[in-house]
């Protein structure tokens, strides 16, 4: 005797799942252009290098405390405004990762499934 299995049970819903894409498509969108749209502000050199980078990873602005500017000593200085940019470039690339994955996980993709 074979079993039967019941006719459209188990089965995702199609329209369903494309509604939920479609929504969690347009969230992307929004977050994308609201993380972009984001200013960062790093300091290195106990704050005496603030360097302001937005979403795009584009550099707005940097601002040195006048004391570190030293003639004699240029490569701490470029050093330091080299850390702020480096240490800005991670807080925006992980702020992305971690938001882009909360919205992600809300759509119940496996583990490791890159958007």
């Amino acid at each position: 005797m074979k079993a039967r299995l019941p006719q459209g049970h188990g089965k995702p819903d199609r329209n369903a799942l494309m509604a939920q894409y479609q929504k969690m498509q347009q969230d992307m969108e929004i977050l994308t252009t609201d993380l972009e749209n984001r200013e960062y502000n790093v300091t290195s050199g106990g704050g005496k290098v603030s360097v302001t980078m937005d979403g795009k990873y584009d550099v707005r602005a940097v601002k040195l405390d006048p004391e570190i500017v030293d003639a004699s000593d240029i490569e701490m200085l470029e050093d330091m405004i080299a850390a702020a940019v480096n240490e800005g470039v991670r807080i925006v690339r992980d702020t992305q990762e971690k938001e882009m994955s909360n919205l992600s996980d809300g759509f119940g993709l496996p583990a490791g499934f890159g958007l």
